[in-house]
């Protein structure tokens, strides 16, 4: 693994391949309960893939004290790596600390560690949030009439994407949120942790999901998406905080396999 950046960080990683169950479909998980569609076939899938370069959010000018807003950070880090796509992929790690960040998107053939005691924390910056086009097959946001602020994580048309890390939390600071859609402040609708769109090949593992300010995980239009040891919070009020909201597939199967989840509500 090839190290970039000053300070080099060596993860331990097997690539591991597993033959997994695959769920047909997962309707919205919330407090704690998830219905789930029939058992479709297996597929063979990558757990966690070897990436050849790796950097560091602090590289590129990233600055965990949780107030510094770290979006272009995150955005310049991810726009660098996205070269090494075809060189063996690359890695983006997050070290401890509190890591400030409006939406960013990723790339393919990448993958994005959260450290143990390493924290993204939504930025509550409007101007930090992209808006898009409504859903095509929802045609309309959900909150308003209008668009969609971009999801914190987001990314569209990729393969073979891993979010994951050790245990470390994406914090969606959801109440700034909650407390505008409630009082109908809202011309868009509230954006999502992590949303992959016409995408495939994505594994989503060993995260904490706090107070999000809508859905938790949002993969639509995609295909051969695995979620697994992903504990999700948000307190019993807090609107709309599904944990796993899988959309329309464009493809007959989406095969998308959500084991080992914690999912909680809190008071």
């Amino acid at each position: 693994m090839e190290l970039l950046g000053m300070n080099p960080m060596r993860t331990k990683m097997t690539r591991i391949v597993t033959v997994l169950v695959l769920v047909g479909f997962i309707l919205g998980v919330r407090g704690g309960e998830a219905r789930k569609g029939k058992v479709a076939e297996s597929f063979a899938y990558t757990g966690i893939s070897c990436r050849r370069h790796t950097a560091s959010i602090t590289d590129f000018g990233g600055v965990g004290d949780g107030k510094t807003s770290n979006t272009k950070a995150f955005q310049d880090a991810v726009n660098h790596l996205s070269k090494y796509a075809s060189d063996g992929g690359a890695q983006l790690y997050v070290p401890a600390g509190k890591w400030l960040t409006g939406s960013f998107s990723l790339t393919s053939h990448f993958t994005l560690y959260l450290q143990k005691h390493a924290f993204l924390l939504a930025s509550q910056d409007m101007k930090e949030w992209p808006v898009l086009k409504p859903l095509p097959s929802y045609g309309r946001g959900r909150d308003a009439a209008g668009g969609r602020f971009t999801s914190l994580i987001y990314g569209t048309n990729l393969t073979d994407v891993i979010v994951t890390g050790a245990n470390g939390t994406i914090d969606g600071q959801g109440s700034f949120w909650w407390q505008k859609f409630h009082k109908g402040k809202l011309k868009y609708t509230r954006p999502y942790l992590i949303e992959f769109m016409y995408s495939d090949t994505i594994q989503i593992s060993n995260l904490t999901l706090l107070n999000s300010p809508s859905w938790n995980v949002h993969p639509v239009y995609s295909s051969n998406i695995l979620i697994q040891g992903i504990t999700i919070l948000a307190p019993v009020k807090s609107p709309n905080t599904d944990g796993i909201n899988p959309g329309i597939n464009t493809k007959n199967n989406p095969n998308i396999l959500a084991p080992m989840l914690g999912l909680r509500t809190v008071t």
